[in-house]
């Protein structure tokens, strides 16, 4: 949603009910038989994947945000596959969600709390891995790939967000804590991020194990 608040692309959003489990229900299983958020219907061509809808939607909009140059897109789908398929499972699925999202504890509070106390053990060295540089911020750039903002920001930084609703303090990774800084200062933010806005604020208070 941000990408096309920037880039200037109109979609027609349809709200799905996570908590009353209208992602599960089949009407939305029709769409995405995942029964996952979020996809997209652009004329009948139904996709699904945050990854994958960013890199459709880029192309189809001849965005500078994913360039045509191979060694610059492959640089950008290494670090969306790095978030995807590293770091999106230790902070949102191993610590986040598991608190927050009462369908994602499991079966006794030892369990729930061992998931956990897992991908906490795993955090460290992932944000350690992107704040040191690897194969971002080149010359200390605001962005992942450098000066110019570039699809990886964008799903990169909500999965990093997601840390906002236990309370997470990004200080001990200044670069991580930089970039995030600079996403959220982006004038789509703040009107983007509305509503899971307003769920952090009513987490507020709540004892969570977090980050920092």
């Amino acid at each position: 949603m941000m990408f096309c608040a920037e880039q200037g692309i109109d979609i027609d959003t349809v709200t799905i009910d996570l908590f009353q489990g209208e992602h599960k229900g089949e009407a939305y299983l029709a769409v995405n038989p995942n029964g996952m958020v979020p996809a997209i219907d652009d004329d009948g061509f139904v996709l699904s994947e945050s990854s994958a809808i960013l890199k459709y939607l880029a192309d189809k909009a001849g965005s500078p945000t994913y360039p045509k140059d191979a060694q610059a897109r492959a640089r950008i789908n290494e670090i969306m596959d790095w978030f995807n398929t590293q770091f999106y499972r230790e902070i949102a699925y191993h610590v986040v969600y598991p608190q927050v999202f009462p369908n994602h504890a499991r079966a006794t509070d030892e369990l729930t709390q061992s998931i956990i106390d897992w991908g906490m053990g795993q955090l460290p060295s992932l944000l350690a891995t992107l704040d040191h540089g690897w194969v971002t911020f080149p010359g200390g750039g605001p962005y992942l790939t450098g000066a110019d903002i570039t699809i990886a920001d964008y799903l990169g930084a909500d999965l990093l967000a997601c840390g906002d609703l236990i309370g997470a303090d990004w200080s001990g990774y200044p670069n991580v804590a930089r970039w995030l800084d600079t996403m959220k200062s982006r004038p789509s933010w703040a009107g983007v991020h509305e509503v899971i806005n307003g769920f952090a604020g009513s987490l507020a208070g709540k004892e969570f194990t977090t980050i920092g």
